[in-house]
């Protein structure tokens, strides 16, 4: 089986139909270049290059087999520059999970400047609950997670990438539009969609605690998980609910987003979660984009 290193020469001696120029080409003397050429055509049984002292000519297999050399050439450079793409990070696979608020405007973001900077990285998206996300980490079905708090496990490494306040979304005909900014007391005894405790448990507990702390009971009418789906509750006009600011980007028609007076003593906070033993080339960069991009 012939070489690469022969397939190189004969490519060069060929395009340029002079053993010197192909040599110098090729950063090499012309007696390695011709050798390498010879056992080429010993190997095929063929001859490739018709030689005179005045001139170089290819002959018909010449011109056949430089058509199939230049391609094998081109794949193993491209073959060589993508694997160093991908040792260095600059190319490769990245898996990102992320909750549904975050779907809204960062993670549109982080794509958009991936294509930009990072074009030879392929993105895989995956919208999953904090829950599902820390176990898509842990058997390595994701490489980042956009994850709410807490997240106590040693295996991962975080870092804060967003953090704001709670809002109001209201229906269609509800009083309290008239208000600018509400209290956790417009609440007491009046119809709320709430978080379910099982896969939104963070934005369960905040809420019952705001009202517990103001003595506050409002009715519970429903309980989700996804805050896409608690909007287009509200939508229909089932009742209020409290949500993160970036939500009120999903543009619902007939709900109105008011200021929630109360806050958590945290802000809402996002973070983007990752295993501290992923080995994947591409990740480093791309949590680097990541953090640029939500900062």
């Amino acid at each position: 089986m012939f070489e690469l290193s022969q397939l190189r020469c004969f490519v060069a001696a060929a395009e340029e139909l002079h053993f010197g120029r192909a040599a110098q080409r090729l950063n090499m003397t012309q007696s390695p270049l011709s050798r390498q050429i010879q056992l080429l055509e010993r190997i095929l049984d063929v001859t490739l290059l018709e030689r005179t002292s005045r001139n170089v000519a290819l002959t018909p297999a010449g011109r056949v087999f430089l058509i199939e050399a230049r391609r094998i050439v081109r794949l193993a450079e491209s073959a060589q520059l993508s694997a160093r793409r991908v040792a260095k990070g600059d190319a490769g696979k990245v898996a990102i999970g992320f909750t549904a608020v975050s779907g809204y405007n960062l993670v549109p973001q982080i794509v958009a400047q991936a294509r930009a900077a990072l074009p030879n990285i392929d993105l895989e998206l995956r919208e999953m609950v904090t829950t599902d996300q820390v176990d898509a980490l842990l058997t390595g079905l994701i490489d980042i997670g956009f994850v709410r708090p807490p997240l106590a496990r040693q295996e991962f490494d975080t870092a804060l990438v967003l953090h704001e306040p709670l809002v109001v979304a209201l229906p269609a005909g509800d009083p309290r539009q008239a208000k600018s900014v509400l209290e956790p007391a417009d609440f007491d005894g009046q119809p709320l969609i709430m978080y379910a405790r099982q896969g939104a448990g963070y934005f369960h507990d905040m809420l019952i605690r705001l009202f517990d702390e103001a003595g506050v009971s409002p009715q519970y009418v429903q309980h989700v998980t996804q805050i896409h789906s608690m909007l287009g509750l509200v939508h229909a006009g089932l009742a209020a609910a409290i949500v993160p600011e970036s939500a009120s980007g999903l543009h619902l028609m007939d709900v109105q987003y008011r200021r929630f007076a109360t806050e958590p003593e945290r802000p809402v906070e996002l973070f983007m979660a990752w295993r501290r033993d992923n080995h994947n080339p591409a990740l480093a960069p791309m949590r680097r984009l990541c953090a640029d991009t939500a900062g």
